[in-house]
């Protein structure tokens, strides 16, 4: 079946870094990158299903191939998802103002307009790709990533692979993972991580009842699955607007930069600096990030 949305784009809307976001994997296992399209592959609501957007200046055009039944709780499942892969979900604006006549960040802000915020097509898919990624280099973690969806995710009618959740990835045993270069502590996390999920003791659905906080403090008891693992969870799978990306590589050596010091900042001191921009930590981490991208890259 197939659901067809037209999604309005703001003024600005920086494509080049949605598809670049989307492109990393050069052989496009999952996803494919067009100069003005782009089609992605993940099991939702346990329905392989892809997401594919044409895009012209001012809206998307977006569909969704699913080889099943597109049912109330999919069709919500797919609209979330537009909004999360395009970078919709964060308004850039109240962040740009708060740091307007910032010291640090005011220029560098200037510098990147438009900037937003690509998220993963799931909170599961951010959280999994962040286990993946922790503490290894980015051409390995892709790699990582590939070898994952190819065990764990499904073949979707159309040839694309479809990343996967967490029932898939829970029955792909430690051992497949170790044969393919995972470590094993990197493996058993992934497969406890995903057990939880897919057994129900883990519910990564925010609600009245399963506020953020607490999705946060159940991941953070999760052996394996440390402060930085949450915050990018929280950023790139429900686009929470205040994350503290402080233990951060990347971050860090942004600010050293910025600062103009001969070494990064430590953890502590990263912590303080980011602080001062609270409730638009997350902004102010992707602004850091976009900082160390080449001029061609970051325009």
């Amino acid at each position: 079946m197939t659901l067809a949305r037209t999604l309005p784009l703001p003024p600005g809307y920086r494509l080049r870094d949605v598809l670049a976001f989307h492109g990393r994997d050069a052989e496009g296992t999952a996803e494919t990158a067009g100069p003005d399209s782009l089609r992605k592959g993940v099991i939702l609501a346990g329905v392989p299903v892809v997401l594919a957007a044409s895009f012209a200046p001012s809206a998307a055009t977006c569909t969704a191939q699913a080889d099943g039944a597109i049912s109330p709780a999919l069709e919500r499942r797919i609209d979330e998802a537009f909004h999360s892969i395009l970078g919709l979900r964060i308004d850039p604006a109240p962040f740009c103002a708060f740091v307007a006549g910032d010291p640090l960040l005011g220029a560098l802000v200037q510098r990147q307009p438009g900037l937003r915020i690509v998220q993963s097509a799931s909170v599961f898919e951010a959280l999994t790709w962040a286990i993946i990624g922790q503490q290894i280099n980015l051409p390995f973690a892709i790699a990582l990533r590939r070898t994952f969806i190819l065990l764990a995710g499904r073949q979707h009618s159309s040839g694309l692979w479809c990343y996967p959740e967490a029932p898939d990835a829970a029955r792909i045993a430690v051992d497949e993972l170790t044969a393919r270069k995972f470590s094993r502590a990197k493996a058993e996390t992934l497969h406890r991580f995903a057990s939880l999920v897919a057994g129900g003791e883990l519910d990564l659905e925010p609600g009245p009842d399963n506020p953020l906080e607490r999705i946060s403090q159940r991941l953070l008891a999760i052996k394996g699955i440390g402060p930085w693992t949450v915050n990018y969870g929280l950023l790139r799978g429900y686009g929470y607007a205040d994350c503290s990306l402080h233990g951060d590589v990347a971050i860090r050596a942004a600010l050293q930069r910025l600062l103009g010091e001969d070494s990064k900042p430590d953890i502590l001191r990263t912590e303080q600096i980011l602080q001062q921009y609270q409730p638009h930590r997350t902004m102010a981490a992707a602004h850091l990030w976009a900082s160390l991208a080449p001029p061609d890259d970051s325009a």
